[in-house]
């Protein structure tokens, strides 16, 4: 079966749902991580330069380019095949402070249509969502393609966002009437993955060590109305 993921950023997937996603691709399953913003774009200024300065990163440097390469190295790790969009993130987008990133879409931000666009032509049996936990203005514009392509989904709960906030509430584009499931999960594979995403460690969970300590305790929990509960019953057995 063709398994489908789609995450925002480069480390969404992994972090959020690595452990399913390396125990589908162990059970034969052709899993595929779809990651929406990841164009480069040269002489970064403003907010966009601070989001790669804040990384420890210099100011010639290709951040995305350093993230692609990172999560090719990730989803070897996980044994799924990555698929790079070449769109900008949303501080290459006009969002011009952290604040603005979770502050709802600017108008007039319409890149959730070209990411409708291209992945129309993504093939899938079961597809794999965030739940918009954080209200990243990229997560909800992901959300908010995928519940309008009524193809089965599983939702994932975003991480680090659901780490800093257990009760943060999903995007307003998550399809009600959802029920939560657990398939099998291989979270030290996940961490191993999650180990790739070096430019991110530091400042999303302060080192290796700590993303570590942090996901060890954080169950893969999804969501699935049920048409797609009953086709991941079909990919493996849920988790006892």
């Amino acid at each position: 079966m063709r398994v489908t993921a789609v995450s925002p950023h480069l480390d969404d997937a992994a972090f959020s749902v690595g452990g399913t996603l390396a125990a589908l691709a162990d059970a034969g399953h052709e899993v595929t991580v779809v990651t929406c913003f990841t164009a480069s774009v040269p002489g970064p200024t403003g907010f966009a330069l601070a989001c790669q300065l804040d990384k420890g990163l210099p100011a010639d440097a290709d951040y995305m380019a350093l993230r692609r390469d990172e999560d090719a190295a990730a989803m070897a790790v996980l044994g799924a095949t990555p698929l790079h969009l070449d769109l900008p993130e949303a501080p290459h987008r006009g969002y011009g402070s952290a604040a603005e990133l979770f502050a709802g879409a600017h108008e007039g931000d319409e890149v959730w249509r070209t990411v409708r666009d291209l992945l129309e032509a993504v093939p899938g049996d079961l597809w794999l969502a965030p739940q918009g936990l954080g209200a990243h203005v990229d997560h909800l514009q992901v959300l908010r393609v995928v519940a309008g392509t009524g193809r089965p989904v599983l939702w994932w709960r975003d991480s680090p966002y659901v780490l800093r906030d257990p009760d943060a509430r999903p995007g307003p584009d998550l399809p009600g009437g959802l029920t939560a499931l657990e398939l099998p999960q291989d979270l030290d594979r996940r961490a191993d993955a999650c180990a790739c995403y070096a430019t991110q460690l530091g400042f999303q969970f302060g080192g290796p060590e700590r993303m570590r300590a942090a996901l060890a305790g954080l169950p893969e929990v999804l969501l699935a109305d049920a048409a797609a509960q009953e086709l991941a019953a079909t990919v493996v057995s849920p988790a006892r």
